[in-house]
């Protein structure tokens, strides 16, 4: 009879492109890290020249800023913060720590979480998307045409985009927690093998401990 190990019953070990759980978190950690190493080059370069990211009144129709020197620092934070979060991410998938991903995968929560309000202001306010796109500047491209569609379609249209990154977004977010709770599993079920080969006669409350390490 073969054995089945306790961690890929409940779940599955393979996400996109068939590839292991683990080496899919390792990319996606990876991708992170990248688009938010980008990110953190481009708030540098507008920290070190403003002028580059300031628009004229005849551009915009009005002086805009880019941001200001306060939000461009907290910008400049968290990019920061997500590329110790991704890197996390990245080690503990590849050195099967389990508590290294656990970060990533609140954020991926909170990320899910913020994407659905969006989803649900847009639902219950439908009206709201016509007067931001009011708002915006005269020459802003394709507003004449955004302003042009009707409102219901364009409700659907973008309830529609929303549901597309929700759903994406929630399969990147199954594939980190299925990696986490194999390398949990994995990594429980070999203590549990090294204890019961070495000594069998261990004390309950010896074993209690280890399992909750």
């Amino acid at each position: 009879m073969k054995m089945v190990a306790p961690w890929t019953r409940f779940y599955s070990n393979s996400c996109c492109l068939c590839c292991h759980v683990r080496t899919g978190t390792i990319l996606l950690g990876v991708w992170y890290l990248i688009i938010n190493a980008v990110v953190l080059l481009i708030l540098l370069s507008a920290l070190a020249d403003p002028d580059q990211y300031h628009f004229s009144s005849s551009e915009l129709g009005g002086d805009f800023e880019f941001m200001d020197d306060a939000n461009m620092c907290i910008a400049i934070a968290i990019s920061l913060l997500m590329i110790l979060i991704c890197a996390m991410a990245t080690y503990g998938a590849y050195k099967q720590r389990a508590a290294w991903i656990i970060p990533f995968f609140c954020y991926q929560i909170f990320d899910f979480a913020l994407n659905t309000l969006v989803a649900v202001t847009v639902l219950v306010y439908p009206n709201s998307i016509q007067e931001y796109i009011r708002q915006l500047p005269p020459n802003f491209p394709y507003r004449e045409d955004i302003m042009s569609v009707n409102p219901t379609c364009l409700v659907l249209i973008i309830l529609l985009f929303i549901s597309i990154i929700l759903t994406f977004k929630g399969y990147l977010i199954s594939c980190v927690w299925n990696c986490y709770r194999y390398i949990n599993g994995r990594n429980s079920s070999d203590v549990l093998v090294y204890v019961t080969s070495n000594d069998t006669t261990v004390p309950a409350d010896t074993l209690r401990t280890m399992w909750n390490f």
